[in-house]
């Protein structure tokens, strides 16, 4: 059974960026724990308490966030096909070449656009200026360069030729290559590691055949290497993460859209850890033949009839590489390093790449699908989803009323190095006249995406908390441990004076099920006035000392510093209680030591942790510790812990990971009101959860299931197969549902 037709909740909630007075109470019905009561005035104190809950007054940068559409000015180009879009810092993008998908022109232009001004602007270049070009890549390289290569010119051409293009000079220049070149080729896919100028795939030959090789550029030699088998996509995506080069979507050889995603391990290979050898051309890439009846659609290729030897800005196009009548292909060896992949098929979050517009990108390790509305495509079929390369599983992100406008198309997106900013550009879809003709000719609006929104971390951030840094991806551990640093910080914590080391001050936390073993206390504490310290008594039990350093804390948690450098009581006592479940706070702390939140069954060993220490984040303003927890819980939300998570995200004001939490329990309502997690919410918070329902939501079953799509492993209130929906199975206890709840994570993926 389900409920139809459920309505995401929107609620209203708060934090505050800093503990203030006055205490506001609130109750966590955690095993083994009191609910937490208002304090009361005593007599004597010596230890400290902070505050237990966010203030109600302020909000969250994040409360129903939705990205703005903005208008773009100056030189708007042409609504070019088959350009490159190019993120280059300081709030700048580049775009350069395509053609005019309504005048057949090929250009070779040069155009910024400010991201703070949203000026567009035509760049006076300089230099080897190369030839006009189309279906080229363009990366990012050094921070301040651009490397293109390869694309297709006026004369229907394919280039092989690599170009730089430097953004500080506005200089083009072109580098003698050495090495066997590559095949010329457009649609293909390229990307910068440890520099190299990876090249995969594309299109090339007079019957637009298709690609299946790799090879790569040294950049610190300007040396190609051979070439190599890896697998025939034009218009895919490809980038480095982990050790490995990965691959996905695109066309395949017979013009079919695919949702493949293939890697090759680069670590594995020698080939590509040293400098290519100078050696003579061991010909080009087996190539498989594609329909070319459909280059004349929107971002396809057009006929071009003009075959004079310039460009429209009078510039000669490039010939020393060009290639467009190959030899026949040559052998070439299979990739030197195992080669994997994966077919999602079905599954509740896997978007489909069949339909739609599909934007691909790299962050914050996982693969951005970006589902822009279509004519022939509904709001509600538009998402963000998200890939997850170190467990292979999708995620639902927003929802597309959560992030598209159905009044705009996107043609083109960028996102900046570090993965936590993305940028689409495109027009609306009727927007009338304008002094230049009508608005959808030109790139004329642009939408800021933030992703840390979204609950990604950003590339650097991403592969610290991992600890993979460079590692290939198969050398990762599933749950990374600290090092370095971290480590012997995290051998020296909660260990008592006695142990030799150096451990100076004591925290305790309330007392709770991870803490039977303690016999609880009663303390008195006190919290910070305006000008003078006034005293308090708790009656909750306080849990056992958590021995740690006041240095350490001092340096990792600002709010800590401020209070010691004030000389409070717990200066003086070198005592601290902070009114949060014990298993929270020795959380809390640990992560102070380490940075990392990761699953440890010492330390942190559940969701229940995270979510505390999410409240603990919005109280005590630090910012990546609750991109942290958001992250975590958004990927690893599971049954059991949703509906604590649901509740501390709403607690902490977090209300993007509070709407998912509640999509969640929806999803799994029969699932989730058996677990712990959802008996121990208050009467309030679970009356909460129940009104998320939408207002005329009700309990389906039977034929109106059927009729209405049921669930068959898809969404709730959207239509399903009735194949799947009869191979759903019947279940006689609780645990035959959690079995099959974690065999569903392995559905609808092949392994090859």
């Amino acid at each position: 059974m389900a409920f139809q037709a459920p309505q995401t909740p929107t609620g209203s909630t708060s934090s505050a960026l800093r503990p203030q007075l006055p205490v506001s109470s609130t109750t966590w019905n955690t095993p083994g724990t009191l609910a937490r009561t208002p304090a009361s005035a005593a007599s004597s104190s010596n230890t400290y308490t902070l505050p237990t809950s966010p203030l109600k007054q302020r909000r969250t940068s994040n409360e129903n966030y939705k990205p703005k559409v903005l208008r773009t000015c100056g030189n708007k180009p042409a609504c070019l096909v088959n350009a490159s879009l190019t993120f280059c810092g300081n709030n700048q993008i580049y775009a350069f070449g395509g053609f005019d998908q309504y005048t057949d022109e090929v250009y070779n232009h040069v155009l910024k656009l400010d991201l703070t001004t949203l000026q567009w602007a035509l760049v006076d270049n300089y230099g080897d200026i190369p030839g006009v070009r189309m279906g080229h890549t363009a990366c990012l390289w050094q921070s301040d360069k651009i490397l293109v290569h390869g694309g297709e010119n006026e004369h229907r051409e394919y280039l092989s030729d690599v170009i730089v293009f430097d953004i500080k000079t506005a200089t083009w220049t072109q580098p003698e290559v050495r090495g066997p070149f590559p095949r010329g080729r457009a649609r293909h896919a390229a990307a910068v590691h440890d520099n190299k100028l990876f090249v995969v795939g594309g299109i090339t030959g007079p019957e637009n055949m298709t690609l299946d090789d790799i090879c790569c550029l040294d950049l610190r030699t300007w040396t190609w290497s051979r070439s190599w088998t890896f697998v025939p996509r034009f218009d895919h995506t490809a980038w480095v993460w982990g050790g490995r080069m990965w691959v996905f979507g695109g066309l395949e050889p017979g013009m079919e859209k695919t949702g493949e995603l293939w890697w090759l391990d680069l670590k594995s290979s020698p080939a590509f850890k040293t400098a290519p050898e100078y050696g003579s051309n061991d010909g080009s890439g087996s190539t498989y033949r594609s329909n070319p009846g459909s280059r004349l659609a929107y971002g396809q290729y057009p006929i071009t009839q003009s075959l004079t030897s310039t460009g429209p800005g009078g510039y000669t196009a490039n010939t020393s590489s060009v290639q467009s009548r190959g030899s026949a292909p040559a052998v070439k060896p299979s990739a030197p390093g195992s080669v994997s992949s994966v077919k999602f098929v079905y599954g509740p979050n896997v978007p489909s790449q069949t339909t739609g517009t599909h934007f691909h990108c790299y962050s914050s390790g996982a693969l951005l699908d970006f589902v822009t509305p279509t004519v022939s495509m509904r709001q509600s079929d538009c998402n963000l989803s998200a890939l997850e390369l170190n467990g292979l599983q999708w995620q639902r992100l927003a929802e597309g009323p959560e992030i598209f406008d159905p009044e705009y198309r996107w043609h083109y997106c960028a996102i900046n190095e570090d993965g936590t900013k993305a940028w689409l550009l495109g027009c609306p879809v009727d927007a009338g006249e304008g002094a230049n003709g009508p608005f959808e000719e030109y790139l004329s609006d642009i939408m800021l995406i933030d992703l840390k929104k979204y609950g990604l971390l950003g590339n650097e951030a991403s592969d610290a908390r991992i600890g993979m840094g460079k590692l290939q991806a198969s050398d990762r551990l599933a749950t990374p441990e600290s090092h370095g640093l971290g480590a012997d910080l995290a051998s020296m914590f909660d260990r008592s004076p006695d142990s030799g080391t150096g451990s100076d001050f004591v925290v305790t936390g309330e007392a709770d099920y991870t803490d039977l073993d303690n016999e609880p206390v009663n303390s008195s504490s006190s919290v910070p006035g305006s000008d003078s310290q006034v005293t308090v008594l708790s009656n909750t039990p306080t849990s056992r000392p958590i021995h740690v350093h006041k240095l350490i804390l001092q340096a990792r948690w600002p709010h800590f510093g401020r209070v010691y450098a004030a000389q409070m009581a717990e200066f003086h006592t070198k005592k601290m209680h902070i009114p949060e479940p014990y298993s929270v706070v020795r959380s809390f702390l640990y992560y102070l030591y380490t940075d990392s939140i990761a699953k440890n069954e010492e330390f942190c060993p559940t969701l229940d942790e995270v979510a505390g220490m999410l409240v603990m984040a919005n109280i005590y303003d630090m910012p990546r510790l609750r991109l942290l927890c958001i992250h975590r819980l958004s990927r690893e939300l599971d049954v059991e812990s949703a509906a604590i998570v649901w509740e501390r995200a709403s607690t902490a004001g977090e209300d993007w990971l509070k709407r998912r939490a509640a999509t969640f329990c929806l999803m799994h309502w029969g699932r989730l009101v058996r677990t712990e997690g959802f008996r121990r919410l208050n009467r309030q918070s679970m009356m909460e959860l129940c009104e998320v329902i939408d207002v005329e939501g009700r309990v389906v079953g039977g034929e109106e299931l059927e009729e209405i799509g049921g669930l068959g492993g898809g969404r709730v209130g959207l239509a399903s197969s009735s194949r799947a929906l009869a191979r759903r199975p019947t279940y006689n206890n609780r645990e035959e549902i959690m079995e099959d709840a974690d065999a569903e994570d392995d559905e609808g993926m092949e392994m090859n």
